[in-house]
């Protein structure tokens, strides 16, 4: 698992969900998390929540910390809601370190009662991926600057919520190459 931080601005408007996104933009073949700040404005037929797309919800922010994730190991939806959690769990914890307390339901987090993020999961036939944005600036939602998040930190909390993310499956692998099976009886 690697993690590229993109420099440039990418407006997010539900594409760079699909499979294959980070190979075409980076040459990463590998299980990988893309983050990246820009604007978010997902378009009906890029929108992958049918629950938003039926009560037609539009995802929009002016400002953005966008991560994109995709592991080619499996193509359970199951699994990737589980590793989406996870990655919001982590997000969580390394927001409590600057000094933020979110509270998360599902895979939204919430700061002051407001919704401070949004988030996806799907698959394809080749891959999970989950898509996790966090508002830097909204007038309406939660963000990250009206909780004291400065301009300053925005990079370094993306790279620090990347590295987190990967070293958690590092640690997976780990774990799996030492555990013993179970006895069969």
């Amino acid at each position: 698992m690697k993690y590229i931080v993109l420099e440039d601005e990418v407006s997010y408007d539900g594409h760079q969900i699909s499979s294959l996104w980070a190979y075409e933009n980076t040459g990463s073949l590998d299980d990988t998390i893309i983050a990246f700040r820009g604007p978010c404005g997902v378009s009906i037929e890029h929108m992958i929540d049918l629950e938003d797309r039926v009560s037609d919800e539009s995802i929009e922010s002016p400002d953005m910390i966008h991560f994109i994730c995709e592991h080619f190991d499996s193509t359970d939806l199951k699994l990737v809601y589980a590793r989406q959690r996870l990655f919001v769990l982590i997000v969580s914890e390394i927001l409590s370190r600057y000094g933020l307390v979110t509270e998360r339901n599902g895979d939204d987090l919430f700061f002051n009662d407001r919704k401070l993020s949004v988030s996806i999961a799907s698959v394809s036939p080749v891959s999970q991926k989950f898509h996790f944005g966090m508002n830097i600036v909204h007038e309406h939602y939660a963000s990250l600057k009206m909780a004291g998040i400065k301009e300053d930190d925005i990079y370094s909390l993306m790279d620090e919520i990347c590295d987190r993310y990967c070293m958690e499956f590092k640690d997976i692998e780990r774990d799996l190459r030492k555990s013993r099976p179970l006895d069969v009886i």
